[in-house]
């Protein structure tokens, strides 16, 4: 697989199932879009920041990412990815649309900004971020067991049998569960356009 995870992935993965039941069904209403905010706004302004490094401009990330998503609801198709992604997606859009214009209004002889690598490798973290986010999004749509093989011993660098002794299943049950998931996870990732080859 061509998604690669930065960090601990095992920790970061356990921490990022959200239930569906607590995401707003769109972002048609004012009470829909606070509810979203409420959930994704700090996370959002995190993943600004770290992009661009100026609290001012994240904000307004964050801000532009909600006006674009109320604006366009349509956008948002629940049986492909959950709120969440669709909101990151929109966010960074948004970053790399402050960068052009930053380095447009700063221009060459910007010594702060000349300081800072080109926007691709800029974006690399940003990048990286939305990739955990389309692969975290993948895991959940797995089943319990599979995911649970997946992120243990392909993530958290487990072995079958480790996994399965702690489960109380055989080792080949455990590791056909991992070759499913695995599986699986890959044809997710193909079918929404997240694997890179």
């Amino acid at each position: 697989m061509a998604v690669t995870v930065s960090g601990s992935p095992v920790r970061w993965f356990r921490g990022r199932f959200v239930s569906k039941e607590s995401e707003p069904a769109g972002l048609q209403t004012e009470c829909e879009v606070r509810a979203a905010y409420d959930l994704y706004g700090g996370e959002l302004f995190g993943f600004a920041f770290k992009a661009l490094g100026d609290r001012q401009l994240a904000e307004d990330v964050v801000q532009e990412t909600f006006v674009r998503a109320w604006r366009s609801p349509q956008g948002y198709d629940p049986g492909q990815a959950s709120m969440r992604t669709w909101l990151f997606a929109i966010a960074r859009n948004a970053v790399v649309d402050t960068m052009r214009r930053r380095r447009v209004r700063e221009g060459p002889g910007y010594s702060s900004w000349d300081a800072v690598s080109e926007a691709p490798s800029a974006l690399n973290p940003v990048d990286q971020l939305l990739e955990q986010i389309q692969l975290g999004e993948a895991l959940q749509r797995l089943s319990p067991q599979h995911r649970e093989a997946v992120v243990e011993v392909y993530f958290g660098g487990r072995t079958c049998a480790e996994l399965a002794e702690e489960s109380g299943i055989s080792a080949s049950t455990m590791r056909s569960r991992l070759y499913y998931g695995v599986r699986a996870l890959r044809l997710i990732l193909e079918e929404n356009g997240w694997l890179t080859s």
